[in-house]
């Protein structure tokens, strides 16, 4: 006759052999997300971001909820550091594209720069209204070594404005090599001794972990940031990401350039 000492001890084992089970289900269920994690990583050799990772495993697992999918996932470079890493918030990618080099446009893709100089001023003029006027500038019309700005502009009161505001200059600077960034910002950042706004503006090709550091650059520093499509000069179809942030420049340098380009800017 079994006693009540020994059923409450198979009861007992019963539970723990639930939960072994449970836990193994748990692990097998942590391992195969994990691993369509990985392989879907690996199939995006620019990244891919959080959101769609998880979104893309459901699609594959639906019967595992989203939530255990999120909880899994969330720290997956922690997790697995030899195959994943963030070279950006949010985004994952696998660690063999890590040292891959940027590649060069093609040469159907390569646009000269200059070409974009004129529609980014017209751009800050009618979609950004940032300038009453902008002018393509470029090559080294300021003749020093902190560079010229790509496109230059100035915003005066109107006719309408109640409140007269006071003149404000706005320099930008422009990039279609994606390999060239570190540089532009550094000149971004120059500009802002002679102007009350800079900007930056890149190809919407740059490496996601780039366009993130110059987001976060951006913000620090003041400068605007703007995407567009390097391959399109007709309709380079710029986008804001970050709006440039008034500051008050250098008066001594302000006059000292504005200057050399009085005619082209100033003159109606």
């Amino acid at each position: 006759m079994t006693t009540n000492k020994e059923e409450k001890k198979k009861k007992e084992e019963k539970k723990v052999e639930k939960k072994k089970n449970e836990e193994k289900k748990e692990e097998k269920k942590k391992n195969i997300i994990i691993e369509k994690a990985i392989e879907i990583i690996k199939s995006n050799p620019d990244g891919i971001r959080y959101t769609d990772l998880v979104k893309k495993i459901h699609e594959e697992y639906p019967n595992i909820l989203p939530s255990t999918i999120r909880g899994t996932v969330w720290n997956l470079e922690t997790q697995m550091p030899n195959e994943i890493y963030k070279p950006a918030r949010g985004l994952f990618r696998h660690i063999s594209f890590r040292e891959e080099e940027q590649k060069p446009l093609t040469e159907a893709e390569e646009k000269k720069e200059e070409d974009f100089y004129g529609p980014f001023a017209s751009w800050l003029e009618n979609d950004l209204e940032e300038c009453t006027k902008a002018i393509p500038l470029g090559g080294n019309r300021f003749k020093d070594k902190w560079g010229t700005p790509d496109v230059i502009g100035k915003r005066e009161p109107r006719r309408s404005d109640i409140v007269k505001p006071p003149t404000e200059i706005v320099s930008a600077e422009i990039k279609t090599d994606t390999r060239d960034l570190i540089t532009a910002f550094g000149q971004a950042c120059a500009y802002k001794l002679f102007s009350h706004k800079s900007y930056l503006v890149i190809p919407k090709s740059s490496p996601e972990s780039d366009i993130s550091r110059l987001d976060s650059l951006c913000l620090i520093f003041g400068i605007g940031l703007i995407l567009f499509d390097n391959t399109q000069p007709d309709d380079p179809k710029f986008e804001i990401r970050v709006r440039a942030i008034k500051h008050e420049p250098d008066m001594f340098y302000v006059n000292s350039y504005m200057r050399m380009i009085e005619k082209d800017l100033f003159t109606e």
